[in-house]
């Protein structure tokens, strides 16, 4: 990716993080993959960790350990109902900008 997207994305991270949260419970591996999975390959790991333990403190998601084969337990997390007020948030506001950018962007010929 190049920094443009990179710096773009880091402002989204936490939408995206709650919306995956949104469908499923999941620990912090299987979300590093699905990113990447959906092309945004040059997401860290440590990135995603930083993110969950950001929303864990501000009370959007619900913890629950769960041993794991290898090492400690993993923390799998959930969307509760402060989580998913935050995530509506996170919509209506992405739907604000990408109208409004949309709109600048027919001004200016649609390029």
């Amino acid at each position: 990716m190049g920094k443009q997207v990179t710096e773009m994305l880091k402002g989204v991270l936490e939408g995206i993080v709650l919306a995956i949260l949104s469908n499923r419970a999941a620990y912090g591996y299987e979300i590093t993959a699905w990113l990447r999975e959906q092309g945004f390959t040059d997401i860290a790991e440590g990135t995603v960790y930083a993110l969950l333990v950001r929303i864990e403190q501000r009370g959007l998601v619900d913890v629950n350990k769960v041993p794991s084969e290898k090492g400690p337990p993993r923390k799998v997390y959930s969307l509760n109902a402060q989580g998913h007020e935050q995530l509506a948030e996170f919509w209506r506001t992405w739907s604000f900008l990408t109208e409004r950018l949309g709109q600048l962007r027919e001004s200016q010929g649609g390029n």
